[in-house]
């Protein structure tokens, strides 16, 4: 057991030898215990160095071994859930020293991603796909005739979605050749397994038994009443001492639960179900955080971690206090609110911790929703509230949105509901890249008949715009940034904004007009001073200031900055409008390029697509000079 994080490299003989998962199927299975004590080592040790999700990958080590020791990948498809946890498997499949790097500029992804290895048989970001995958593998393998097997990794929090159950019933239904492994590390389904089911689970998980259990399908083969009576009897007896009985009714065959930190049991188990024919479903038990002391204790705080620095610096009383991030701003907004309406209703899928709802779970419990990872039903359970009178605030990150997009249109605007989107991490989010940029929601939001939509440019914008929106009726959304803001006094009012209207930041003279949307706008400050051009911070994407954009009507360039993709973004709501009224100035669209923006820190990603001070100055510059 760690007590803390080592801040030099540990001795890992054994894991040294491991270059890909065929040196690790080498080893004899005594040997198997010593490179997990190894594995969990290295990576505390890494992850300190770099930072980046931690008590999931540390959960998982003892099956991370296993899989592939069992398994002969790449050969075999092991599909990882989210993907958060897969530093082990990283580590195992020739990226050991890579691990160094993760989540940093050219730098290995924080998830799997098929590009970068032969090994991550698919890319995923978003929970609850590795089911649906695996089964896309599985019959493949069927409709290609080839003995290649796929295996589906999936956390007992990603269960809670709805499309790993639509999975699992296609499934069962079509008997894919697959096997679906449960990491239920004690976060949301069942209690650690006892003996006795551990017992229970070697003798299903037996050649003896499946050999039983197929004789007695031949020999009621003719009598399909006591066929069933038979299938019946074993689901109940299943059923009485493991939570699998649902499992079995989707067409699984469930074996478990079992210790996933078993290394023994987990190869025995695995090679059992190996070449079993049909659906298979194997529930092992593990703890978040395992071997490390504080992360056992405290598996949610430890869910990612910062790099740990070697001689942290004192902490002295001329230091700046830390400013707040814009989650904080919307978890103070939501308690101040809340206590003046008692219609206000937070609702979130799994994400309290990171949209700063921990205070508002605590004081008003009963108006508090997690769903879990369900964001379709987050949403349509808010359309059935706003249908009677409830206020509901959706709490949601903005990448996550999209999954409820067909919710947000069908069940939220085109009924014109009350129902408040208070959108996170908008725009680039740095180390954790694409697949959790919140890239597109002005882009697909704007398109929405009935929404009003807002990018509040600094914090305090940010209050009155997610007030603004909680007054309106109707559907809204405010949409901001992940991190801090730039440190502007916050008025603890519940003031409201004009809806459409923006504001002047600077007043130039030089024809040229820059309309800012959200975060982008006091960057193009720089831009706006030295060009003497006027800088509108226009807080609405929709509906836009047209009576600002009319008074600029004789302008000789119209700038329009923005952190969200450039088609379809607010820059071209602008120049929608201005093409309506007959107004056609030369236009310079500023924002997400059409690509994949790979991770790196923010600042880092600003400047490499010109969003920074310098770069929104260099881009006018150029246009300019295109004149």
């Amino acid at each position: 057991m760690f007590e803390t994080i080592p801040t030099s490299r540990p001795l890992t003989p054994l894991l040294d030898q491991i270059n890909s998962p065929a040196d690790l199927r080498k080893l004899t299975k005594k040997e198997l215990s010593t490179l997990v004590r190894e594995l969990r080592a290295y990576m505390l040790y890494s992850v300190g160095q770099t930072g980046g999700h931690f008590g999931a990958g540390l959960g998982v080590i003892e099956l991370t071994v296993a899989l592939h020791y069992v398994f002969n990948t790449p050969e075999d498809r092991l599909v990882w859930d989210v993907g958060h946890q897969a530093y082990p498997h990283k580590i195992l499949t020739g990226r050991r020293d890579a691990l160094l790097t993760i989540r940093q500029e050219n730098g290995i992804s924080g998830f799997p991603k098929r590009e970068e290895s032969e090994f991550d048989t698919f890319g995923v970001g978003h929970s609850s796909t590795s089911i649906g995958a695996a089964l896309g593998m599985a019959l493949a393998a069927r409709q290609l005739k080839t003995n290649r097997k796929a295996v589906a990794i999936i956390g007992d929090g990603a269960m809670s979605a709805g499309m790993a159950f639509e999975a699992l019933n296609h499934a069962g239904d079509v008997e894919a050749d697959m096997l679906v492994v449960l990491n239920d590390n004690e976060m949301s389904i069942s209690k650690p397994a006892g003996a006795l089911s551990s017992s229970l689970a070697r003798i299903w998980a037996s050649k003896t038994y499946e050999n039983i259990r197929e004789g007695g399908r031949k020999v009621f083969s003719g009598m399909p009443s006591a066929l069933e009576l038979a299938r019946k009897a074993e689901e109940h007896m299943k059923g009485m001492v493991a939570p699998g009985t649902i499992f079995e009714e989707l067409g699984f065959n469930y074996i478990g639960p079992i210790d996933g930190h078993d290394i023994e049991l987990l190869t025995q188990t695995l090679s059992n179900l190996k070449d079993r024919k049909g659906p298979q479903f194997l529930h092992v038990i593990t703890k978040k955080g395992k071997g490390f002391e504080p992360a056992e204790g405290d598996p949610i705080g430890y869910h990612a971690i910062n790099k740990v620095e070697p001689d942290p610096k004192p902490i002295t009383e001329s230091q700046q206090p830390s400013l707040p991030k814009y989650s904080n701003i919307f978890g103070r907004w939501i308690c101040d609110a809340a206590e003046q309406d008692s219609r206000l209703i937070a609702i979130t899928p799994a994400m309290k911790e990171g949209s700063d709802l921990i205070e508002f779970a605590d004081s008003y419990p009963d108006r508090y929703f997690d769903v879990a990872i369900a964001e379709q039903h987050a949403v349509t359970l808010a359309a059935g509230m706003a249908c009677d009178g409830l206020k509901p605030v959706v709490a949601i990150y903005s990448t996550f949105l999209q999954r409820a997009y067909d919710q947000l249109i069908h069940d939220v605007a085109l009924q014109n509901l009350d129902v408040l989107f208070a959108i996170d991490r908008a725009g680039l989010v740095g180390e954790d890249g694409p697949t959790h940029a919140g890239a597109y929601d002005l882009s697909y939001l704007r398109c929405v008949p009935k929404m009003i939509i807002m990018a509040p440019s600094d914090e305090n914008e940010c209050r009155k715009l997610l007030n603004t929106g909680y007054q309106y009726q109707g559907p809204a959304a405010v949409r901001y940034p992940r991190g801090t803001g730039r440190g502007v006094k916050i008025e603890n009012t519940l003031e409201t904004i004009e809806i459409g209207k923006s504001r002047t930041l600077h007043q130039g003279q030089s024809g040229i007009v820059i309309c800012g949307f959200g975060r982008p706008t006091y960057d193009a400050l720089l831009a706006a001073k030295t060009l003497d051009a006027t800088l509108l911070d226009m807080r609405f994407v929709k509906p836009l200031d047209e009576a600002a954009l009319l008074a600029q009507k004789d302008a000789k360039l119209f700038v329009t900055i923005e952190e969200n993709a450039i088609m379809g973004g607010a820059g071209s709501a602008v120049s929608e409008f201005l093409q309506s009224q007959g107004i056609a100035p030369p236009v310079l669209h500023l924002g997400l390029p059409d690509r994949y923006e790979e991770h790196a820190s923010h600042g880092a990603m600003l400047q490499r697509i010109g969003l920074d001070p310098d770069g929104i100055l260099a881009s006018i510059q150029n246009k300019l000079a295109s004149l």
